[in-house]
């Protein structure tokens, strides 16, 4: 493998995920997850909708690390650092553009990137965030379906979730359902709005392939 040490690369060639997948949410609601393999094919609305999102998330500051805010540009290489899924209300709507009601027809998003370096760049991580519009729908656990689907089409074989904060009780529920195994936990890993002590953090583990 030939790496430029800009970032972490998978030692086999990436797969490719290019059709969208239909689900259906516990309430019979249809939606569409697409796969985003570059910021660029999505409309900018778009783009800034998920990057306030997030914002709003970390303000709440109860399940990411990060004490601030990003801009535009941290975010776009965080966030899309490598693969996106983006999930959207109806039967492949499309994918919008400048005008689109993003609060009627966005309903989540993670990406998927390497968790480590070079030669264990096999094992991936992600990052999920649910609408705070449709939470309580089984979005969240619909996304996670759709990770365990795609992230091997990608080439990983094991995923990783470092820091799940046992306060995070709708994601841990989703985790501990879909069949990963708890493989580390973190104490007091976290100072978190809203407690007054840190809090556990939970490791997820799963093999893909």
């Amino acid at each position: 493998m030939v790496g430029t040490g800009s970032g972490p690369l998978l030692r086999k060639p990436l797969g490719k995920v290019t059709e969208p997948k239909i689900v259906t949410l516990r309430d019979g609601t249809k939606a569409t997850v697409y796969p985003i393999n570059s910021v660029e094919k999505i409309p900018q609305s778009l783009f800034n909708y998920l990057h306030k999102e997030f914002n709003e998330e970390l303000d709440r500051g109860q399940t990411y690390p990060y004490y601030h805010q990003q801009s535009s540009e941290e975010f776009k290489e965080s966030w899309f650092q490598a693969f996106v899924a983006i999930m959207l209300k109806g039967e492949n709507p499309g994918l919008g553009d400048e005008s689109t009601n993003w609060d009627e027809l966005y309903l989540g998003t993670y990406y998927i990137k390497p968790n480590y370096a070079g030669r264990c760049s096999h094992n991936c991580n992600a990052g999920f965030l649910v609408s705070t519009n449709s939470r309580g729908k089984g979005v969240g656990k619909a996304l996670g379906k759709t990770y365990l689907d795609w992230a091997p089409v990608l080439g990983y074989t094991y995923s990783v979730f470092n820091l799940v904060f046992v306060t995070n009780v709708a994601s841990v529920k989703i985790w501990d359902s879909l069949g990963f195994d708890r493989i580390g936990l973190v104490p007091k890993a976290a100072d978190l709005k809203g407690y007054d002590e840190p809090v556990d953090a939970i490791q997820f583990g799963k093999r893909l392939a």
